[in-house]
């Protein structure tokens, strides 16, 4: 089996993808936005880029957007 596809698609940058120090600046505001029911990826559609591209952004998240959903604070 020939991993060059899978490797392409791995060293394939989106050219809008905001990285990683961006992406936890607006981390919460995501959350927020999706919790809320908005579309956050028109918003900022270099998060959503980011997140398809950064497996541990993506678990922070997913991480954050569980944590706030389940919350026990109230």
């Amino acid at each position: 089996m020939n991993s060059w596809p899978m490797l392409d698609r791995f060293l394939e940058t989106d050219p809008r993808d905001v990285g990683c120090e961006q992406a936890m600046e607006i981390l919460h505001v995501y959350v927020d936005l999706t919790l809320q029911g908005e579309a956050p990826e028109e918003r900022y559609p270099g998060m959503l880029a980011h997140l398809r591209a950064c497996g541990p952004c993506a678990e922070d998240f997913e991480g954050l957007l569980n944590a706030v959903s389940h919350n026990d604070f109230t």
